[in-house]
């Protein structure tokens, strides 16, 4: 661009004609700006910093999928305890919320009158008793008499049938007896099951109605039940799985499920068998009822705990793993920010799977020699050019544990929800669990080379990959993962 400037006697001639101080300041400085004009090109403005990012490597590890449910803690038996008997309460034999054996005393009530019912029941028999002896000689005596006919065949028969009328009124007697004797052992309330007692609902002195009076409740706790409802989409999910033979019926099969309470956040420790599944869908609710039997040694679980339950599904297969925070989402998009060789992000969409103890299961778009941004999404975009930096993952207190290592068990095949796995000698306690995972079993001649790890328990063996570029020493905190509330 051209700039035309006026020349300069003109100017100057503006100049001395221009009286006031302003016009004259106006006129120089316009002629400043006409000495700046130029026809080069303009300045280009400074390149940004290049963004330094961390970044990862995917790890490719041997999983199961899972699906997690909630649901409740129920006793194995609970009786409420209820006299047989009417009558006033009139001892109470046993410590409230303490454990009780099968045949304690519990409650005791009045048995004077049952007694007395006792005692008359005996002396009637003992009378019925004396009566079958006297028309038993009776008979006696008019059998050897019709032999030589000296009494007549009525005669006879009325012997006959006094002492059979005799000998029924001994058994009615008797079973008078048997009942009175109920009753009175039925004042002495006992307890039905070994368990936990709770407390007494009705003080001595009270009024006590037999089969309608409830005196206290009895609960066993070892072990102990977990109820939880599986969505028809899941059921529907396992049954076209059990259709293919690649799993088998859990009521076929021990199938293993994992429970965890409500602090023991990603965690599942408790391990248990599913024993029972109905034969039929809530029509209200659109689920299926399943039972988890745990053991409760330590009787830390009660009935009535909100418990987070995970069932194992499927067979073992390798799957691609990847830090959870370095997923973004765009408008429910999940998408990773990749790199190529030139350091250059690529926008690349994923589509994620269950969530693996501190690490998401990428089911597509990611191959496992790729770089992807970890930290520093925000301050980036696609084909930006970065400084990336290797980082490990995840890092202390990301997440509670590695991603979920499948145990191999030393046996042939096994469906996935086949729980058969037997304690070896020298298994501690947990080593069952380390070893069973769910009962993910996977032949020995497809298993890659076991190698062990005192964090799933001694002698438990599991198989891990992790890429070639990141060490082999690798350390993450061991621990459990939950999941998406939904299968994957």
């Amino acid at each position: 661009m051209q700039i035309r400037v006026p020349p300069l006697s003109l100017v100057e001639g503006q100049v001395r004609s221009t009286s006031k101080p302003a016009g004259r300041l106006a006129v120089l400085l316009f002629l400043g700006l006409a000495a700046c004009g130029c026809d080069g090109p303009a300045p280009k403005p400074a390149a940004p910093p290049v963004q330094e990012v961390e970044v990862g490597l995917p790890v490719t590890r041997q999983i199961v999928d899972y699906v997690d449910f909630t649901g409740r803690t129920e006793a194995m038996k609970s009786i409420d305890v209820r006299a047989r008997v009417s009558g006033y309460l009139e001892k109470v034999l046993f410590r409230e919320g303490h454990d009780v054996q099968e045949g304690d005393v519990l409650f005791l009530i009045d048995p004077r009158t049952y007694q007395a019912d006792y005692d008359r029941a005996i002396a009637n028999l003992a009378q019925a008793k004396a009566h079958l002896d006297r028309v038993e000689a009776d008979y006696q005596r008019a059998e050897t008499l019709i032999k030589t006919a000296t009494i007549s065949k009525s005669d006879y028969d009325l012997a006959l049938g006094n002492r059979q009328e005799a000998a029924a009124l001994v058994h009615v007697a008797e079973a008078a007896v048997n009942t009175a004797k109920l009753n009175l052992d039925f004042t002495r309330v006992t307890a039905p099951i070994s368990g936990q007692i709770s407390r007494q609902n009705i003080d001595p002195g009270n009024l006590v109605m037999a089969d309608n009076t409830i005196l206290t409740t009895v609960i066993s706790l070892d072990p102990i039940y977990a109820y939880f409802d599986v969505d028809e989409g899941t059921t529907l999910r396992f049954r076209r799985l059990l259709e293919a033979g690649k799993v088998k019926s859990a009521r076929d099969v021990k199938s293993p499920v994992f429970l965890g309470l409500a602090d023991e956040e990603q965690k599942f420790p408790h391990e248990g068998t599913i024993n029972f599944v109905d034969n039929r869908l809530d029509p209200f609710t659109g689920t299926l009822c399943l039972r988890g039997m745990f053991d409760n040694h330590a009787r830390f679980l009660a009935p009535g705990m909100f418990v987070r339950i995970r069932v194992p599904i499927g067979q073992v297969h390798p799957a691609i793993l990847a830090a959870e925070r370095a997923i973004g989402s765009d408008q429910g998009q999940k998408f990773l920010y990749v790199l190529n060789d030139k350091n250059q992000v690529v926008y690349r969409e994923v589509q994620t799977g269950a969530y693996q103890d501190g690490l998401r299961v990428i089911e597509s778009g990611l191959a496992p020699n790729e770089r992807f941004i970890i930290n520093g999404l925000q301050r980036v975009q696609a084909g930006d050019t970065v400084q990336p930096t290797l980082v490990q993952y995840p890092s202390p207190g990301e997440g509670e544990g590695k991603a979920k290592a499948v145990v191999i068990q030393d046996r042939g095949h096994a469906p996935a929800l086949a729980h058969d796995s037997p304690r070896l000698p020298g298994d501690g306690p947990g080593e069952g669990r380390a070893r069973a995972a769910g009962s993910l079993l996977q032949s020995p001649s497809q298993s890659p080379p076991p190698r062990s790890d005192s964090r799933l328990g001694i002698g438990s063996k599991y198989v891990e990959q992790h890429p070639t570029a990141l060490p082999k020493d690798i350390i993450f905190k061991g621990g459990d993962g939950r999941g998406g509330g939904k299968l994957r």
